[in-house]
């Protein structure tokens, strides 16, 4: 899939615990996640799709 170089992380991420959340990064035809704490560390990808009915589920829980 190659290194994606455009890891965001979100908004809500301040000082303090802003350090303690997951970055991703969109690579077509895949969405990476990664640690923000160690973020040579593994890397999850999913295809778009998926992480997509995902976090539509999420925000249903919510």
């Amino acid at each position: 899939m190659g290194t994606p170089d455009n890891w965001r992380k979100s908004s809500y991420s301040g000082p303090g615990d802003g350090d303690s959340c997951v970055e991703i990064a969109h690579r077509h035809p895949h969405i990476a996640i990664r640690d923000s704490k160690v973020p040579t560390r593994a890397t999850l990808t999913f295809p778009v799709e998926v992480f997509t009915a995902f976090i539509h589920r999420l925000a249903k829980e919510l």
